[in-house]
């Protein structure tokens, strides 16, 4: 009897490839190159990495990208001085800065405008609601948050997604396991996820919620609930499992995923060790540069907005 092949390691640095040439042309199309400023107040070295991986991939695809590191006690003046500034088309801020509501306060400051991270409440809400554009005539769509949107896209490109369903539910039949809660990601990923028609165990250190599809015409957005599972419960059967606890003493159990399942890591730590591949078929460790392209993507959307407005 021959043995099970390996499952595959996948790079962000190949599907974001992709994405990357979309980008690059829409700032060609655009005419003019587009300006994203970063405030860091934190001494956080992964929120160090990714300022300095945004900056690198901004310039070398035509954007004009300056980083500005503050007080954490300046930072609302400082974003407010940048809202008013019309040489600027994006603004984003490396979270956390306080670890607390306060930076829930400071997403909130960033206009709606400029606000490259899909974290203003207008977003927000857009995405918990299923609803994916501005306005009445659909012109414009929603900003959706960069790492939850770049985990949907890597699902996109793994094959997760049924192209042969409708719009909007080609998860459905699938069951995807979210290790995180955050507010930045773990939550919006889930109900985005939810949103196509799959279902959702997210997961935390509170318990386990299940997230699925709300039904009808008039309840478009997705249903919670508390379950009383365990963790093994709900990956042994998960098509995708999600991790994204940061920390390093923290792994991912390999014999809770199930054959053939995909599994893909958005912590800066690594959640899986590498032989996760002796049960998963596809392994993306990391999606930093993803997420950068999704943070240009909505940056050159901010800018098409603002220049269809003059």
């Amino acid at each position: 009897m021959s043995e099970k092949p390996a499952g595959r390691t996948i790079l962000a640095s190949g599907i974001a490839k992709g994405f990357i040439e979309e980008v690059e042309n829409g700032v060609k199309a655009l005419g003019r190159s587009p300006k994203l400023v970063g405030f860091l107040a934190n001494e956080d070295p992964a929120a160090q990495m990714y300022a300095d991986w945004t900056g690198k991939t901004s310039e070398s695809l035509g954007f004009t990208y300056e980083l500005r590191v503050v007080k954490k006690d300046d930072l609302e003046e400082a974003i407010i001085e940048a809202n008013e500034d019309d040489a600027i088309d994006g603004i984003m801020v490396y979270f956390p800065v306080f670890g607390n509501r306060q930076d829930q306060y400071l997403q909130q400051v960033v206009s709606l405008e400029k606000d490259v991270e899909g974290l203003n409440h207008k977003y927000i809400q857009n995405m918990y609601h299923n609803v994916r554009f501005l306005d009445a005539e659909e012109s414009q769509k929603s900003i959706l948050p960069c790492t939850p949107l770049a985990v949907v896209k890597i699902l996109e490109y793994l094959g997760a997604y049924n192209n042969l369903l409708p719009y909007g539910n080609r998860l459905y039949g699938k069951q995807v396991v979210v290790v995180n809660r955050s507010e930045i990601v773990g939550r919006p990923l889930a109900a985005l996820l939810a949103n196509d028609g799959a279902t959702v165990f997210s997961v935390d250190l509170d318990g386990i919620q299940r997230f699925t599809r709300g039904e009808g015409l008039k309840l478009k957005r997705h249903q919670v609930v508390d379950v009383d599972s365990t963790l093994e419960e709900v990956s042994k059967n998960a098509d995708v499992i999600v991790t994204g606890v940061p920390s390093a003493n923290y792994k991912f159990p390999k014999e809770f995923v199930k054959d053939g399942a995909i599994v893909v890591n958005f912590s800066s730590e690594k959640n899986f060790n590498p032989d996760v591949k002796e049960r998963a078929s596809l392994y993306v460790p990391m999606i930093g540069k993803v997420t950068i392209a999704m943070l240009l993507r909505n940056l050159l959307r901010l800018a098409s907005n603002r220049s269809s407005k003059k």
